[in-house]
């Protein structure tokens, strides 16, 4: 039984798109158990700057990097885009100081909080970014990360 939907991180998105061997079978693994993703409204902004810094980087070649928004494009047409709207903004301004969050991440967790109506209840969120991760734990998601 696959669970509804589950709140995407783009560090855990990320290895959906290229070839990150570890990371890229969990990813797979995570995101067959849910039927829906949700994502931030940054999270396009976010994987194209990634596979920008890999392909600068020399991690990622061109052909690899062309691949990999191809199958983010593809990726784009499921998830279901959480907006920013002043509830994120506001969620968003408090998330700081109480997670030790910064503002780009503070945003991905406020849209999780405000994709749950504020009630994370043990909703899922998957992320990769040990930081991010932790704070949505505390938040009252229930986190999928690399290990877990």
């Amino acid at each position: 039984m696959k669970i509804e939907s589950l709140f995407g991180i783009t560090s855990a998105l990320l290895p959906l798109c290229c070839a990150q061997s570890g990371p890229a079978i969990r990813s797979r693994s995570l995101f067959r158990r849910f039927a829906k993703p949700v994502v931030w409204w940054a999270t396009p902004v976010e994987i194209r700057s990634a596979l920008a810094r890999l392909r600068q980087n020399g991690d990622l070649p061109e052909r690899e990097v062309n691949d990999a928004v191809k199958k983010w494009e593809m990726l784009e047409r499921i998830v279901r885009e959480v907006n920013p709207t002043e509830q994120v903004r506001h969620l968003a301004c408090g998330v700081p100081e109480q997670y030790l969050l910064r503002a780009l991440d503070a945003f991905q967790l406020a849209a999780a909080l405000a994709w749950c109506q504020g009630r994370p209840r043990r909703r899922p969120s998957v992320s990769f970014d040990d930081h991010l991760a932790r704070a949505a734990g505390s938040a009252g998601f229930t986190v999928h990360g690399l290990e877990s």
